[in-house]
Formats: structure tokens, sequence, C-alpha cells
């Protein structure tokens, strides 16, 4: 008998799973083979924003397929390897993005973000100052990231090695800010 109600259990359950989506169903719809594909660059950039690079990684690559080894598509994989703190593949995706588009603030500003988590101060100086022309000078955290590299470039030049906290926060859907940890 109760191996009875407990096949009688799974039936009802199997059967309440199979039925399609109801107000009184519970359980979450199948999949609706003849719907259309979120597009790509979209999904990922909703994953960059929820913080689930490799899973905006994995969007970003399947975008690749559709609309080729694009600007935007090379600045998603970068940027989604900043988030990962691979910053020698950000780097080299970032500047391939630039090669195609030379008119991105952002990916100048995520650019610098790598070069000046790698140290290298002066040459994020530079990107931040393209990002913040190209951009007009109306991204806050443009401007942030473009003072905290001329502060590292200043100290950098005389004086002796200070440890300092700075943490990568991300702002918006592709802008990264440095900030200084309290």
């Amino acid at each position: 008998m109760k191996h009875t109600g407990a096949l009688l259990a799974i039936f009802l359950t199997l059967t309440a799973c199979s039925q399609g989506s109801s107000p009184d169903n519970p359980y979450a719809p199948g999949v609706k083979k003849s719907g259309e594909a979120v597009d790509g660059l979209i999904v990922g950039n909703r994953l960059m924003a929820a913080g689930e690079y490799d899973l905006a990684l994995d969007a970003f690559t399947r975008a690749a397929l559709t609309h080729g080894m694009s600007s935007d598509v090379l600045a998603g994989l970068g940027t989604a390897n900043l988030g990962l703190g691979r910053l020698g593949q950000a780097e080299d995706l970032l500047r391939q993005a630039l090669e195609k588009d030379e008119r991105s603030p952002e990916i100048w500003n995520n650019l610098g973000v790598v070069l000046i988590e790698q140290g290298k101060n002066s040459e994020a100086e530079q990107f931040f100052r393209r990002a913040y022309a190209l951009d007009n000078g109306e991204s806050d955290s443009i401007r942030d990231n473009l003072r905290l590299a001329l502060a590292k470039t200043e100290d950098s030049a005389y004086g002796e090695v200070q440890e300092q906290d700075y943490k990568l926060v991300r702002r918006g859907s592709s802008d990264f800010v440095i900030r200084k940890l309290p």
C-alpha cells in the first residue's frame, strides 16, 4: 500500500509538470520552441550587471556567432574577463575592440582600469584622458578614474612605495570605477 501511494504521488507530480503554463500551475513553463532567442549582447550585458561574469562570457561568446567579432562583442568579452580578474585576456580583447571602434569611451575607460590594475599608471592615465574627451566629460566614473590615475602617477614619480588598497567597483552596464577602500 505504501508503494502505491508513492507511485501515485510521483505520477501526479509528473502529470502536473507536463501540463502547460496556467495561473493555477505552480511549475515553470517549458521551453517555447517557436520563440525567438534574445540577442547574446543583451543577455551578456544583463549578466554583467548582475555580476555573473562567467555566464556573461558565455553569452558574449554566443553573440559572436551572430554578430561576428564586432567591437561590442570584443568589449563585452574583455569586460567580462576584467570582472573575472583575468587582466591579460581583458587587455588583449579590449585592445582588439579599440582597433575596431576608437570612438567608444567605455572601451577606453575599461582598458584604463585594466592598465591601472596592472600598475601601468601613466599609460592608464592616457586611456582615461581619451575616454574623458570622447565622453565630453559627462561620466562621473571616467572623471573619477582619471583623477585616480593622475594621483597615482604623481605619487609614483617621487617618494617611497606605499601600499594602497583599492577596489574595482562596477557602475552602469559596462563601466568600472576604482575606489579607495576606507
